[in-house]
């Protein structure tokens, strides 16, 4: 009995120890290299559909839905994808099944971190950044870091949509910056941190400079941004993104479209020729359209009726597109350095950040830091936009660095390259093999105790 019992009290420790370990799958995690993704040495270009069951009038989790995420896997291995973007999940749901079957079909995951009752409000942002959104925010990475085929986290999106908002962008930056001090400080894997801007041309470019301009902790991992200028007929030319790509060339982050697919047309998906091809992946490492399901916007590639799917024609049409263009060899002239912009100035009425100075964060949310974020609210929380603690000052430049002092109860650190964050990391310790050890021990010394 004494035998049985302690050999049960060790295995049951392994079991324990390896629900801390990293999640297995077949996928190499992405990294940041200059101003490009990698997969190990690989360049990788996302190749993707935004994904949102229901639209913004059914707000559910899709990576909660095994059923529906399986019955769309099917679909997204016909057009030949390799990421899919969701914009809200509940952080209290479990996650297993889909982010399992997606890995195992070589798909990743952008996640946007906020919900319809936890954002920031660009009409008011000081009250919105408060405690209790961060601490959403947080439950959600907790959710979703030790996933391998987590690609990115989107730490807002359009929030600045005229030049009016743009006022509200040291919030976004603020957000940015304290999911990837938070990331570093719990030890997790640098999953890389960006924002999804409006296509706001009057201050487009100001927005990205601004995203990747001053310390080292400040910065973001990436700048993705929506564009539906190219309503086809169109061409390189045609379209303007000639002169995006000329107007980029140089930043040192990846950036990508986060939305695509102008349907005022009939979509032919010409656009997918130019953005995989020389033209662009110096500067562009792909994107995601805009989007899987048809929803009241009329934007959909499928039609979902229960557990059936019905292709659309742009379905096809994108399928054949995808299908057709293959990524340039080689790393697609990337900028292999990188390197921080210089910040905006001031310029009314379109760039209307006066200070290069960000909020600092929200005094109850620096013990997430160190202690975590504990159990999210989910989808059914009350909401955060004028509850918990609000910012009360501005932050010293470099003050987004990690602690020493988190617990490593992340998993293995991968590196996002010569843009990310100079961090101190404590060193990461697993106790599984300590457990194992100790089964085989004492497996051994009972073993011989029997005979």
């Amino acid at each position: 009995m004494r035998t049985s019992t302690l050999t049960a009290l060790a295995l049951s420790a392994g079991a324990a120890a390896a629900a801390t370990v990293k999640r297995a799958s077949g996928v190499t995690p992405i990294t940041v290299k200059g101003n490009a993704f990698f997969a190990g040495n690989s360049r990788f270009y996302i190749r993707g559909v935004d994904y949102q069951p229901g639209g913004s009038s059914d707000v559910a989790d899709p990576i909660a839905d095994e059923a529906g995420c399986k019955r769309d896997i099917v679909e997204f291995k016909k057009l030949g994808i390799n990421t899919i973007r969701v914009y809200t999940v509940d952080n209290t749901a479990s996650h297993d099944a889909c982010m399992s079957a997606l890995a195992d079909a070589g798909i990743y995951l952008v996640l946007d971190v906020n919900t319809p009752k936890y954002s920031l409000n660009r009409a008011d942002p000081n009250p919105s950044y408060n405690d209790v959104y961060l601490q959403n925010v947080f439950a959600t990475i907790d959710a979703f870091h030790n996933y391998d085929n987590t690609l990115a986290f989107f730490s807002g999106n359009e929030v600045i949509n005229d030049p009016e908002s743009s006022a509200a962008a040291p919030y976004v930056k603020a957000v940015t910056r304290d999911i990837r001090q938070y990331i570093r400080s719990r030890s997790y894997r640098q999953i890389p941190v960006g924002y999804s801007a409006a296509d706001v041309s009057e201050n487009r470019l100001e927005m990205a400079e601004y995203m990747n301009c001053g310390t080292a902790d400040e910065r973001s991992d990436f700048f993705a941004f929506n564009d539906y200028s190219w309503c086809d007929p169109s061409s390189f030319q045609k379209s303007g993104w000639d002169q995006k790509v000329k107007n980029f060339t140089g930043y040192g982050l990846p950036i990508f479209l986060s939305e695509y697919g102008c349907n005022t047309n009939t979509r032919d998906f010409g656009e997918v020729v130019s953005l995989y091809s020389s033209d662009m992946t110096p500067v562009y490492s792909g994107g995601l359209v805009y989007e899987y399901s048809q929803e009241a916007s009329k934007y959909g590639l499928v039609e979902i009726s229960g557990d059936s799917v019905t292709e659309l024609t742009d379905f096809s049409v994108l399928q054949s597109q995808f299908a057709k263009t293959s990524n340039p060899t080689g790393t697609g002239g990337y900028n292999s350095t990188g390197g921080a912009s210089g910040c905006p100035a001031y310029s009314s009425p379109n760039w209307l950040v006066k200070s290069d100075a960000l909020p600092a964060i929200p005094e109850g949310a620096k013990k997430y830091m160190t202690q975590g974020a504990g159990t999210g609210p989910g989808l059914s929380g009350a909401g955060s936009q004028n509850a918990g603690g609000a910012s009360s000052g501005t932050a010293t430049a470099g003050s987004g660095t990690a602690t020493q002092t988190a617990s490593s109860s992340g998993s293995s650190g991968s590196s996002t390259g010569t843009n990310s964050a100079v961090s101190i990391k404590t060193p990461e310790w697993s106790v599984a093999p300590l457990v194992c050890g100790a089964v085989v021990i004492m497996s051994t010394f009972f073993g011989a105790a029997l005979l």
